[in-house]
Formats: C-alpha cells, structure tokens, sequence
C-alpha cells in the first residue's frame, strides 16, 4: 500500500497558529526518533540499539512485540522510518519530508509504504487500506500537535 499526505504547519490564514520555524519542526522530528514514546500510542519504550550521523536503529516495545527499525534522515529535509515484515507488524517505510514552498508556509509530506493490503481480497485490501489511512492521517495530525508542543513548551505534553 503506498499513501502519501501533507499536514500543514505554518498557515499564514490562520493568525491563532503559532508559527513555527523549520529548524523547531526538525527538532520535533529529531524528537520522534529518539523518544518516540511521546508519539506512538502503544508503545511502551524504545532502545536506540546503535547511532551514527544520519543513521539510528532501535528497538520498539509495543507489550510483548518488539519492532526493530531503522531510521536514515538528511538533517533539515528528510526522516525515512523502516521496518522489516514480522508476524506481529506489516514491516513498510514511512519518509517525512519538511517542504517549505514559500516564505511564510512551512509543511510535512508524509509518504508511506507498506505491505498491509498483500494477500487480502481487492475489497477486504480497498477496506482495510481506507481504515489504515484514516489511522495514519490521524497519527500524522497527532505528531504535528506533539511537535508544536514540543517547540512552545519545550516537552512533548
């Protein structure tokens, strides 16, 4: 399954919104990748397993299932997350990208790639995958409110 979607950060129509800067929105993603805990509903600790420039792979605890990842990112452009196949997970690749198409608006593109609708039926893999999409936009919508907490407050609630 492929679903791509951008969440917005900076609306220059919406003077309520505090603006924030790219380099608060990067350090909210940079946040996610070593405390995801404060992003990933479930998930009850995460083990940085190994760290090298632009490179970190861990360990997620969701309960008993563990989820090794491997997040690559390009510091001001780009995080890519990736997770192999197992019983207890789809396995897939989520990239987020920081766009900025203008002075004044600021955005996440947020790009992933599963293997969730292989082997279901076309209309079994059409309902789960709306679900499945419905959950990510969600999600993604959560990680910008947890990222601009993060920039006005300095914490992640």
């Amino acid at each position: 399954m492929y679903f791509e979607h951008i969440v917005e950060i900076n609306d220059p129509t919406n003077p309520l919104a505090a603006i924030l800067s790219p380099e608060q929105v990067w350090a909210g993603l940079m946040f996610r990748v070593h405390e995801p805990v404060a992003f990933l509903p479930g998930l009850d600790r995460c083990v940085v397993r190994q760290e090298s420039p632009g490179r970190v792979t861990r360990e997620l605890h969701f309960g008993s299932a563990c989820i090794l990842d491997t997040v690559t990112f390009k510091p001001q452009e780009w995080v890519c997350f990736e997770s192999a196949a197992t019983a207890e997970h789809a396995g897939g690749r989520l990239t987020i990208r920081l766009e900025q198409p203008d002075d004044e608006q600021l955005c996440l593109r947020f790009t992933y790639e599963t293997t969730l609708s292989e082997g279901l039926e076309e209309g079994e893999s059409i309902q789960v995958s709306e679900f499945v999409k419905s959950a990510y936009r969600a999600s993604d919508v959560d990680t910008v409110r947890v990222i601009r907490m993060i920039a006005t407050t300095g914490r992640p609630h």
